[in-house]
């Protein structure tokens, strides 16, 4: 696969701006893609159809590209038309989607959610789903959806509709100085 899985994941900087309403803006670090790595996913079952462009991995998915793990019960590649092939992983990936308890950890950083997708061109992941919660140490953001622009590092993590999980607002905690790199000496 030339284009990279890339879910890099997401770290939230301790310096927070948060909206009015159910949902908080952020600036995330420790995002970003990785095109250079290899990727390899294993899976229980892989159905390809060419013809749709479309390779869809199925039961205990594991996806690894350097320090990047993705776990999911399917993911979804989208190729771009006439560029490759689907069934040798040669073409270019429009976009994927991964769904059934959705699990994203890089480094230290850990991301979970029922379901995400990621646009490769516009460099846009969205996790949503009952519950998502992004983790990093005893640092916590949990809402109902994380929408990362990867190219800026903005993020936007929008709560529950109330009677869903809660109230309808995001939830963080963070402890100071708990971030690698932001203790002070």
């Amino acid at each position: 696969m030339r284009a990279a899985l890339g879910l890099a994941l997401l770290a939230v900087a301790p310096a927070q701006s948060f909206a009015q309403d159910n949902k908080a803006q952020s600036r995330l670090t420790g995002l970003s893609l990785s095109g250079k790595e290899p990727i390899q996913i294993e899976s229980d079952k892989l159905e390809v159809r060419e013809a749709d462009n479309v390779a869809i991995f199925s039961g205990n998915v594991t996806v690894v590209q350097g320090p990047t793990l993705l776990k999911a019960g399917k993911m979804t590649v989208y190729y771009v038309r006439g560029d490759g092939s689907a069934a040798t992983g040669s073409a270019n990936i429009d976009r994927l989607e991964v769904d059934d308890k959705v699990y994203v950890k890089s480094n230290t950083q850990v991301a979970t959610g029922d379901r995400g997708t990621f646009d490769m061109k516009t460099e846009v992941l969205v996790l949503s789903g009952k519950e998502v919660v992004l983790s990093e140490g005893t640092n916590v953001l949990v809402g109902c959806r994380l929408t990362a622009d990867m190219k800026s590092g903005q993020a936007q993590v929008e709560g529950c509709q109330k009677g869903e999980t809660g109230n309808g607002r995001v939830m963080m905690s963070i402890t100071p100085g708990s971030v690698p790199g932001n203790q002070k000496p």
